[in-house]
């Protein structure tokens, strides 16, 4: 079984550039032959794969399999860290010794500032060994609320605190966040991205409310489903994960208060990454003032660290440069993408063909599918109405897609270009490999200029908005849309790697989180 620990701070220290974990007797040469045997990885494929290793692996599949086997033979260090990172990786071990060991065997670049924060995280890692939340019910959370204070911490110990780690794109956030997670012994867990979290809030809200009697004349009643489904969550887990912390839907920020009271009022800790600080989290957003509490919860209950080197680790020392990303422009790019596909796709077990996902209800149809790979166009997955949960559905059945005719995006294309950041944001959660073809180069297919369009000024009219309340408003779309195309930019080069490529091959792994 090979697996590899991606990260935002991962480099790869030698050709071809692949930090492979090979599971205890498995003889590294013989996993990397797998890989490139042509058994396994089709022709047009193997010319891929072939281009990571420069010149000299032109030649033959041979000399391909050679250069591989003795890059890892070369690295003495590896098999040590193989080995030890294998036991490291279980629970019990300690996070920061791992993390130290990764640096050694040159997996990870040293950095001060992530051990630092790994540190902090470890401390939580052993209070959460023997920790538990069960509250049992909602009688459970009312009787400790008649309690005053020193009755309360007897019955029911202050739970520890949580982090939240906000900093720039691409500095090791979610990477050290899955380091901490991975150790936590805790079983009663859960890592989820945020928009994955609230959107499976909504759902669990509309559940709610679809099963209550219907309102009659004379039988009108109130329901505030939000608390019993902040139970829902305590009582699954004591330990909430979320990866992208981020508020920009109004119908989030209204409820967010009153859900992360209860979830910490019932003991929840919460570890979170952000792009921003607490303070500005759905800043010049509509209605703020309502949302203001929320933050002040979030940093009563989490330590808000910061982790910001200025170094955005996914443009570091890529081990493919422009090999899944196309320029429309690029004599035969269309081509060799229909060879590829052609390709993987005679490694399939069904025939291509369309595929019709079900989503809350709804059919999502893709024209061209085949077993695990999906050949879409922009339109097709932007330019229609879809949204996380359509992604989420896609990552679940493909590990691989193809998105032809990418426009250049700006804010003038508002709506594809947010179904765009969130696609990514689901694929790349998910390890979903991507291969792109753009009208341009991927830093310049995001344009910050235009966005004050008609449209824009009928939604201002229709809400009654002028003045300096609209320019709030305004400001921060633009300013959610520009934050979320720097970080989608950085994800799509990490995606470019052949590490990205190789770790999510689902065939070459026993199982696939999702989230």
């Amino acid at each position: 079984m090979i697996s590899v620990l991606g990260g935002a701070a991962f480099r790869f220290p030698c050709i071809p550039c692949l930090v492979l974990y090979v599971s205890g007797n498995v003889n590294k040469a013989l996993a990397v032959q797998n890989i490139m045997a042509a058994s396994t990885v089709p022709a047009a494929l193997r010319r891929f794969m072939k281009c990571f290793l420069g010149d000299s692996a032109l030649g033959s599949r041979r000399i391909c399999n050679q250069s591989l086997i003795r890059t890892v033979k070369g690295c003495n260090s590896q098999r040590t860290c193989t080995s030890s990172s294998s036991s490291s990786s279980s629970p019990s071990a300690d996070s920061v010794a791992h993390y130290d060991h990764l640096t050694e065997c040159g997996s990870l670049r040293e950095d001060a500032q992530q051990r630092l924060v790994l540190q902090q995280l470890q401390q939580l890692q052993h209070d959460l060994k023997t920790y538990s939340n069960s509250t049992g019910s909602m009688e459970v959370c009312a009787y400790t609320d008649s309690l005053d204070k020193s009755e309360k911490e007897e019955t029911n110990p202050r739970p520890p605190k949580g982090f939240y780690i906000c900093g720039d794109v691409g500095t090791g956030k979610t990477m050290l966040m899955d380091l901490f997670y991975s150790h936590v012994e805790n079983t009663s867990k859960k890592r989820v991205h945020f928009n994955g979290f609230m959107l499976d809030i909504h759902q669990r809200i509309h559940r709610r409310k679809q099963s209550l009697p219907k309102r009659t004349l004379g039988n009108m009643f109130t329901y505030d489903p939000i608390s019993p489904v902040a139970m829902e969550i305590s009582n699954e887990t004591c330990l909430l994960c979320f990866d992208e912390f981020q508020v920009t839907d109004i119908a989030d920020a209204m409820i967010l208060k009153q859900l992360f009271e209860t979830l910490f009022k019932t003991g929840v800790v919460v570890v979170a990454t952000s792009n921003r600080p607490p303070d500005d989290l759905y800043k010049n957003g509509l209605l703020r003032d309502t949302f203001l509490p929320f933050i002040d919860v979030l940093k009563e209950h989490c330590q808000t660290i910061c982790l910001d080197s200025g170094i955005d680790y996914r443009r570091q020392d890529k081990a493919v440069s422009e090999k899944l990303y196309y320029l429309a422009e690029e004599p035969g790019a269309e081509a060799f993408l229909d060879e590829l596909f052609e390709d993987l796709a005679s490694t399939q077990k069904s025939l291509a063909g369309p595929r019709v996902l079900t989503v809350l209800g709804r059919d999502v149809t893709l024209d061209r599918t085949c077993g695990s790979i999906a050949d879409c166009t922009f339109d097709e997955l932007c330019g229609r109405p879809l949204g996380a949960s359509d992604y989420l559905e896609m990552a679940r059945h493909f590990d691989t897609v193809f998105i032809r005719h990418v426009p250049v995006l700006s804010l003038k294309l508002k709506d594809q270009a947010r179904r765009f950041t969130v696609l990514v944001d689901n694929f790349y959660d998910n390890k979903v490999r991507v291969v792109l073809l753009a009208a341009v180069p991927l830093e310049r297919l995001f344009g910050h200029e235009g966005g004050d369009d008609e449209r824009d000024r009928q939604l201002l009219d229709d809400l009654g908005l002028s003045g300096e309340a609209a320019e709030r408003l305004t400001l921060f779309t633009a300013e959610e849309e520009i934050f979320a195309f720097r970080r989608t930019v950085s994800r799509l080069t990490e995606m470019q790697t052949e590490s990205y490529w190789i770790k999510g091959d689902r065939r070459h792994s026993t199982e696939h989180r999702n989230t």
